[in-house]
């Protein structure tokens, strides 16, 4: 089973994510029910390992907060792969996140290689042209989702296929 840690978006963030999915020639946009904010991947895991991360998970004490997504980006540099949009800044994400990490790495998980970089993913590109990358980005550099509360993270499994990944949260843990 392959497993991540996120926060899933309310219905009205969603829309408005929705609303800005057009406009770039080899786009696969994400559907609703792919929309989160990833805080760690874990990765392949087997059914004892999954237990033993929701029991490191389940114990993590964290304050629910306020967030807004804002700003667009992409991943890939010359030739993007991804466009995305990212979190305004916020300490009690970095801080939800280095708890995550904390837990995991507590039972033996390796330490995440990548810079968290808070971001939604909108789409999957597929030779998109990077001016029209840049001409979306330029379009879109000021969006602003509307503040949502923040009052769990949770765990989700990932199954891979030719339509995109589907995604199920398999546990929701709440923030104080």
């Amino acid at each position: 089973m392959r497993l991540f840690t996120a926060l899933a978006l309310p219905d009205e963030v969603a829309r408005a994510l929705l609303l800005i999915q057009a406009g770039v020639p080899g786009a696969r946009w994400s559907r609703r029910e792919q929309l989160h904010l990833t805080l760690r991947f874990i990765g392949e895991v087997d059914g004892a390992e999954a237990l033993v991360i929701d029991d490191a998970l389940a114990s993590i004490a964290a304050p629910g907060f306020t967030l807004e997504l804002k700003g667009t980006g992409s991943f890939g540099g010359k030739k993007p792969r991804d466009l995305w949009t990212g979190a305004a800044p916020s300490a009690p994400l970095l801080h939800l996140n280095r708890k995550i990490e904390s837990a995991l790495q507590r039972i033996g998980r390796e330490p995440e290689a990548r810079k968290f970089t808070p971001h939604v993913t909108l789409a999957r590109l597929k030779h998109s042209p990077s001016g029209a990358v840049a001409d979306y980005l330029t379009d879109h550099a000021l969006f602003a989702s509307p503040p949502f509360a923040v009052t769990a993270f949770c765990l989700y499994s990932s199954k891979l296929t030719s339509d995109g990944s589907i995604y199920r949260v398999e546990k929701e843990y709440p923030l104080q």
